[in-house]
């Protein structure tokens, strides 16, 4: 979907980059406004928008190279059949992408893995940070079951700037992340949903929002032993419950999907899906947070400070679905994001 140009005037980027967003962690709020990059997107040479359809084709080609282990109980060969559609795709683009941030470290996993590269590398070639999960889901993939996609999400890094996105250094992160009704009720005064509120008070506020009883609320979750308490305060709460087994990124992008059904997600899932996420839910108006190295002892030496401070990943939008670019509340650089299920 194309940005329009009155979204693209003066007046339009002057406002939005005074505006911060209403449930950003308090410690950060001082510090941070949007960036001010909606000019630079719309025009004909921004490299996001040149080479913006090579990342749908790669998402795509992973999506279909996939397909013939659809239900085949090997979701090693799926993840792996994924990055040679992702490379080969990659092979033939003149840019210089490095892969910042991904996922097969973590599943001990056929995967791009962080510094991997992407693109020709010519001279003169745009440089790119690259997030990138070849199948989210791949447990869904070999069992033959819905919701797994390839996700790619990518910045352009300008000569002399920081990498735009960074890798998490936890492979778990405590999650959160809700749709634009709650967005648009929390900047008109909501109280702030911070990923440390008791679950209740969560579910309250999100009820509020919607302008909904808490019990009419739906909330999805990973169905995992560590989250046995979660489980059991969202029963006790009287909200309703959604338990899948696999597929963090379509779960927490699902509230702010039209006529999803879920209002909320709620748990502890992977820290390369929680970026993964934020940059979906920039380009569909939801909002979310993510606190690092929560709740498993799996990688407790990795284990990162809260990011909150100042590590807290809290993202908001006002542009649309994949493609659409949206100024960050984090950093000085916009995001194209593309999802393809497979």
């Amino acid at each position: 979907m194309r940005l329009t140009s009155q979204k693209c005037n003066e007046k339009e980027s002057r406002r939005k980059a005074e505006q911060v967003p209403p449930f950003l962690p308090t410690a950060l709020r001082g510090h941070l406004t949007w960036s001010g990059t909606m000019d630079e997107s719309c025009t004909a040479t921004d490299p996001e928008r040149t080479v913006e359809f090579e990342f749908v084709r790669a998402t795509e080609n992973a999506a279909l190279n996939v397909l013939p282990w659809l239900g085949r109980g090997d979701k090693e060969k799926a993840d792996a059949a994924a990055c040679d559609a992702i490379n080969g795709v990659f092979d033939l683009v003149d840019v210089a992408g490095e892969v910042v941030i991904g996922e097969g470290a973590k599943d001990n996993a056929p995967g791009l893995f962080l510094g991997d590269k992407l693109g020709t590398w010519r001279p003169g070639s745009p440089r790119f940070d690259v997030a990138v999960d070849p199948i989210d889901g791949t447990t869904n993939l070999a069992n033959g079951l819905p919701n797994s996609i390839s996700v790619m999400a990518a910045s352009h890094r300008r000569p002399d700037e920081p990498a735009a996105m960074k890798s998490i250094p936890s492979f778990y992160s405590m999650k959160l992340a809700f749709g634009p009704d709650v967005v648009k009720a929390l900047g008109a005064g909501l109280p702030v949903i911070g990923i440390d509120d008791p679950l209740a008070s969560v579910l309250r506020r999100v009820a509020e929002a919607l302008g909904k009883r808490v019990g009419d609320v739906v909330v999805v979750m990973l169905n995992r032993p560590r989250h046995a308490e979660f489980i059991a305060e969202v029963r006790r709460v009287g909200a309703a419950l959604r338990l899948i087994g696999d597929g963090d990124i379509t779960a927490a992008v699902a509230p702010s999907l039209p006529d999803s059904g879920v209002d909320l997600y709620y748990g502890i899932g992977g820290s390369p899906e929680g970026v993964l996420t934020a940059t979906a839910l920039k380009a569909l108006g939801g909002g979310c947070s993510c606190a690092a190295g929560r709740g498993t002892t799996r990688n407790s030496a990795a284990f990162a400070p809260r990011w909150a401070r100042p590590n807290s990943l809290a993202c908001s939008a006002w542009t649309t679905w994949c493609g659409a670019r949206a100024p960050s509340s984090v950093r000085p650089a916009s995001a194209t994001v593309r999802c393809c299920r497979a």
